[in-house]
């Protein structure tokens, strides 16, 4: 028999705001310590109430507008039940009533062709600390405690690994390009809800959830094992399902029970009186809308028009850092492939020489526009325009000024850079007589003594030309 697979995903995602939902502790990337960001309100000390974050609300309707989503107006917080020793207050701060954000839509492109992921919800909540396990002890870290999240929920329109990988791929590149989530590491999480049922057939499988991964190799690897338990129990009769949350074993490769699957009645939920109902008027929702950056794929199409290669397309909708720097040269003049190469190539390679990434970039697109906007007046040359670099990146100089210390902002004519080339010519007669015998690295060697003469500030191309023709 063929059968189906059915999907639904709950993907956890932490917001980048400079403080907690609820209280003024910096946000869980301030920490260095253990319990070192922690405040009375957000340890769960008796009498201490929340008080929202309205940036948090801003992020949340940001994403509900990049993912189709209606806009609630009206949106109420209720508490969530349950004890865990990572949960201080003993019930957690989310949405069930009134989610901020109802009805989207999200279409992805796989293998199988073209589908629609409809979103059920997405809605705010605070984050729980974090267990830490050692010898005869078990330690608690209340940093993460309040952290904002927001929960995108879908509805169960999934049919195969390949396409939740692309779906949260799709929200990674859309929630670092909006600056609404860096989307690292523990900080984009996802319960995976499966079944499976007979193909065709339009009754819903016994359904599990594979609960708290991050890493999208060991979400497909827990979908494909969890796929074939599931019709291995149908098929042969291998064991009886139940519904159930599990977790995955990423040594083993298997999942495992953990507890039955809870349903809204085991939390009890009810609504947090210490909250009071947010609501969105027009003009609050407009300036979010007019803040809305743009659409991921609208964005990448725009790069692949100005000639960026896909390759570079990726890095820079990946990286919501790098892509705004490239907008705002763009916006000053500057030509997009150019910029495009100026960033990922000549920076990353500075950086890459300290073993750092485009992550530790530090320059403003101010300064990075001076250094191309004179290499493309021809005030300088190309070679000239990357020791500037250099010593913006590294030193953080002004651009202009030091092009003046340096000497590099002198310009060149043909017959005074052929003038350097006959030196170069006359006071290297070995490199000449190799050129001349067929060495062609000899030519290299009094390129290099052109250019150290000339400071680098010379154009490589017409250095060449010349040399080669004198040489001939």
């Amino acid at each position: 028999m063929n059968y189906e697979l059915v999907i639904g995903l709950e993907t956890h995602v932490e917001l980048s705001t400079e403080s907690k939902i609820f209280c003024s502790c910096g946000g869980h990337s301030a920490a260095k310590e253990p319990n070192d960001c922690v405040c009375p309100a957000c340890s769960g000390m008796p009498g201490m109430l929340p008080v929202m974050n309205k940036h948090v609300v801003e992020l949340a309707v940001t994403a509900g507008l990049m993912l189709n989503c209606d806009i609630n107006r009206y949106t109420t917080f209720d508490k969530k039940n349950y004890y865990y020793p990572d949960l201080p207050c003993a019930y957690q701060i989310t949405q069930l009533n009134h989610p901020i954000c109802t009805n989207g839509c999200v279409n992805l492109k796989t293998s199988a062709g073209a589908r629609d992921i409809r979103i059920k919800q997405i809605h705010m909540e605070e984050d729980a600390g974090k267990l830490v396990h050692g010898g005869k002890y078990s330690y608690v870290d209340f940093n993460r405690t309040s952290v904002p999240l927001i929960e995108i929920v879908t509805q169960p329109d999934f049919r195969s690994a390949e396409e939740v990988v692309t779906y949260l791929n799709k929200l990674k590149s859309m929630f670092r390009s909006g600056g609404i989530s860096e989307c690292e590491e523990g900080a984009m999480r996802c319960d995976v809800n499966i079944s499976v049922r007979p193909e065709g057939s339009e009754e819903f499988g016994v359904r599990t959830e594979i609960k708290n991964m991050s890493s999208f190799e060991a979400i497909e690897k827990a979908i494909r094992y969890e796929a074939q338990r599931h019709m291995d129990a149908l098929e042969f009769d291998t064991e009886e399902l139940v519904q159930e949350t599990r977790r995955f074993d990423d040594a083993s490769g298997k999942t495992f029970a953990m507890r039955n699957k809870e349903t809204e009645a085991d939390y009890r939920y009810f609504p947090d009186a210490n909250l009071m109902p947010i609501i969105i008027d027009d003009e609050w929702l407009e300036k979010i809308k007019a803040n809305k950056p743009a659409a991921v794929d609208e964005k990448a199409e725009d790069y692949r028009l100005a000639g960026i290669s896909d390759k570079e397309i990726d890095m820079l909708i990946s990286n919501n850092k790098i892509s705004k720097l490239l907008d705002d040269i763009v916006a000053m003049g500057a030509n997009a492939k150019d910029g495009a190469a100026w960033i990922l190539t000549d920076c990353a390679g500075i950086l890459r020489k300290d073993g750092k990434t485009l992550n530790d970039l530090v320059i403003t697109a101010e300064k990075l526009y001076a250094v191309i906007k004179m290499v493309d007046n021809g005030d300088i040359s190309r070679n000239a325009g990357k020791k500037i670099l250099i010593a913006v990146v590294e030193q953080g100089v002004d651009p202009v000024t030091y092009c003046k210390e340096q000497g590099l902002d002198k310009k060149f004519d043909v017959s005074a850079i052929e003038a350097v080339v006959d030196k170069a010519i006359a006071e290297n007669p070995q490199s000449v007589e190799d050129f001349k015998n067929g060495k062609v690295k000899a030519l290299q060697a009094l390129f290099g003594a052109c250019m150290k003469e000339l400071k680098g500030a010379g154009d490589p191309a017409v250095i060449k030309t010349l040399l080669e023709a004198k040489l001939k």
